[in-house]
């Protein structure tokens, strides 16, 4: 049985709760361990010490405007000219819906709580919030590992691309993803939602994140905590070794390439996804190794952690834009076209 409090009550149960600790233990076992306590919602508390952070947060909208408008373009481009539904644009979709959802499930609300200073979230959006955020994590690392696939399989097997890599076996490999990521992380969310929450409503970080929420529990978080930790190293750093893995595979059939004009070619074609690749795991593995070193203050933690999460998904439509030609083409093409059609409409109005 599940109660939500409403927030005097749940203040007065948390006022009982520290006079009497034994409180929840008894409360349980009058109802046969099946009572779970949920407050209204939390209270967002970051970038408190943090000067200018207005500013900051004015940037991150600027940046959420970027990355939804070339996002969006890229998969118009994509999806309406049939000459590249092709299993690597399929790929390049993928990472751009995914990039989408992925800074929706973080910015706004963001915006909305320390710009705007309105940061609480209520407990179910708390948790639907949570949800989108690790799943289009994880899917924005498998969009990553499945485009790395994609150059392994051209480069390594270019004589079996065609039969190996088909559009049919690419909307497999990203329809598998898409159910691993809604699946694992449903299961994982879902576990925290049967702790009770009586200890604090205050959640250290900039949205309702898996290892922050769990330590407000009055309950036993342990199978929880590690849960999540687990999954956070399996889900990016599984799809990191990945990508590791193939670009050796690439180098050694590059480098066993006799012609260098071959190799070069080879080597240009994975510019781009090299550079989405750094720009997504270089900020993230540097988080994480300095606070194995060095204490860092949670404003600044949070600082660099959205700025790490919030970054890629504006930067990787740019990226293949200008890196990639047809892409590059058909943009050029659109903006000429949306252009003639404005000066007919201008020249047609000036006529009347």
């Amino acid at each position: 049985m599940i109660y939500f409090l409403s927030l005097s009550d749940w203040r007065v149960f948390k006022q009982r709760s520290s006079r009497n600790r034994a409180t929840m233990s008894s409360l349980r076992t009058v109802l046969n361990d099946s009572v779970i306590i949920h407050p209204p919602g939390f209270y967002l508390i970051a970038f408190e010490t943090l000067p200018y952070i207005s500013i900051y947060l004015i940037f991150l909208a600027f940046v959420y405007v970027v990355a939804v408008l070339f996002n969006s373009l890229v998969v118009y481009v994509l999806a309406f000219d049939h000459r590249l539904h092709t299993p690597k644009y399929l790929a390049v979709v993928n990472l751009a819906v995914v990039d989408i959802i992925f800074n929706t499930s973080t910015i706004p609300s963001m915006i909305k709580a320390f710009l705007f200073k309105n940061n609480f979230i209520q407990f179910n959006l708390c948790f639907v919030q949570m949800f989108f955020y690790y799943t289009f994590g994880t899917l924005e690392s498998f969009a990553l590992a499945i485009l790395a696939y994609d150059r392994l399989i051209a480069i390594c097997f270019p004589l079996r691309h065609n039969s190996i890599n088909t559009l049919r076996s690419m909307s497999h490999v990203v329809g598998l993803t898409w159910c691993f990521a809604l699946g694992i992380i449903a299961f994982s969310t879902g576990i925290i939602t049967r702790l009770s929450f009586c200890n604090s409503v205050r959640i250290h970080s900039y949205f309702c994140g898996c290892l922050a929420v769990p330590r407000l529990a009055c309950d036993d978080y342990t199978l929880q905590l590690y849960l999540a930790l687990c999954l956070v190293f399996l889900l990016l750093l599984g799809p990191f070794a990945f990508i590791v893995l193939s670009y050796m595979s690439i180098l050694v059939t590059v480098f066993r390439m006799k012609s260098v004009d071959s190799r070069v070619k080879a080597l240009t074609t994975c510019v781009e996804h090299f550079i989405l690749v750094a720009i997504f795991y270089t900020p993230l593995i540097s988080i994480f190794i300095i606070e194995l070193y060095v204490q860092v203050h949670p404003d600044v933690r949070a600082l660099g952690n959205s700025l790490a999460a919030c970054i890629p998904p504006c930067i990787n439509p740019i990226v293949y834009s200008l890196k990639t030609k047809e892409i590059k083409i058909r943009v050029l093409a659109l903006v000429r076209k949306t252009k003639t059609g404005t000066d007919k409409c201008k020249s047609k109005a000036q006529s009347c």
